[in-house]
């Protein structure tokens, strides 16, 4: 039986705590299961300290939100020589960065919705203010939504209907980031795809269809028992869910999502694929899409830990 000290690194100061914990307890238990010696560690000042002292064979990345997705610990832990679960620095870092990773998205030829990304920096110092009504010809018209630019779990995210409520949708999402995104709205189906590598290339579990009550599907819609339904698969036509798993393939390369990834797309009335964002840390509860999505493939919780500790062992 395997014997490996794996540190599991999660809560830390994120917006995303509760969550944080709550997927850091249960690979704590599939790893210990699987008969490992588990450092459960809340990510704190003493964290250096005291994976200097426990030297573990490699830390189990639990974390979501700043700090843990957006290349911090991830650095921090190469600096270490520690070796860790998910994908490294650059990739943590442009994924993390909505605005940056839909430009990468638009090089390469992957379908996202029209935006503007405007800085907390460009109201306070250029004067942005005075040109929110250049942005619905932007984008291609009303609604909108409008999201921080770095930040997870729809924190922030608000849909904006007519053109007068731009200024408090985006005072909103900047109280969450130093970037507000203003993206066109797509109708259609919400669909979350996780993403292994697999021997030949990425290994695409069965996309996730997600249905929020209330037509947005936002922090509460997330981790609200109730206000969501999920379908596994997702009730799309083979063709087109063909297109999904494609486009969500393509985006987990393209970001070098080592790993892992969950890529958040939505499929409009025509069939049209439209790529949100990648997530680099995706979560580990007991109604996180990534466990969902690999159940329906026929991998236990336990098998997905288990792969990702291992991939991360291999790079030692």
């Amino acid at each position: 039986m395997s014997r490996e000290k794996v540190a599991v690194l999660m809560g830390g100061r994120s917006l995303e705590r509760d969550v944080s914990l709550r997927s850091g307890k249960r690979v704590c238990e599939a790893l210990e299961a699987a008969g490992h010696k588990v450092l459960a560690l809340d990510v704190t000042a003493d964290l250096v300290s005291t994976l200097r002292a426990e030297r573990p064979d490699a830390c189990y990345i639990a974390l979501h939100g700043k700090y843990g997705e957006d290349g911090t610990i991830q650095e921090l832990l190469e600096f270490l020589g520690i070796p860790y679960t998910g994908p490294g620095v650059v990739s943590c870092s442009l994924s993390w960065d909505k605005s940056l990773a839909k430009r990468l998205f638009v090089e390469a030829g992957i379908p996202t919705p029209a935006w503007v990304t405007l800085t907390a920096d460009a109201f306070k110092e250029m004067g942005a203010a005075t040109a929110l009504d250049l942005i619905p010809d932007e984008v291609g018209g009303l609604p909108v939504v409008v999201k921080p630019s770095k930040q997870g779990s729809a924190l922030g995210l608000s849909r904006v209907d007519e053109a007068g409520g731009l200024a408090e949708a985006l005072l909103n999402a900047l109280s969450y980031s130093d970037a507000a995104l203003v993206e066109k709205w797509v109708d259609g189906c919400v669909v979350a795809v996780s993403v292994f590598d697999g021997d030949d290339g990425p290994l695409v579990l069965p996309p996730v269809e997600i249905v929020a009550h209330s037509g947005l599907f936002d922090f509460n819609a997330m981790y609200t028992a109730g206000e969501t339904d999920y379908y596994v698969p997702a009730r799309l036509d083979d063709d087109v869910a063909a297109r999904v798993i494609e486009v969500a393939g393509k985006a987990h390369t393209l970001m070098e999502c080592r790993d892992v990834s969950r890529v958040d797309l939505i499929v409009d009335p025509q069939g049209g694929v439209h790529v949100l964002e990648c997530n680099t840390s995706p979560g580990m509860t007991e109604t996180s899409l990534l466990p969902m999505a690999a159940e329906a493939a026929g991998m236990s919780f336990q098998d997905v830990v288990e792969r990702l500790l291992h991939a991360a062992l291999a790079r030692r």
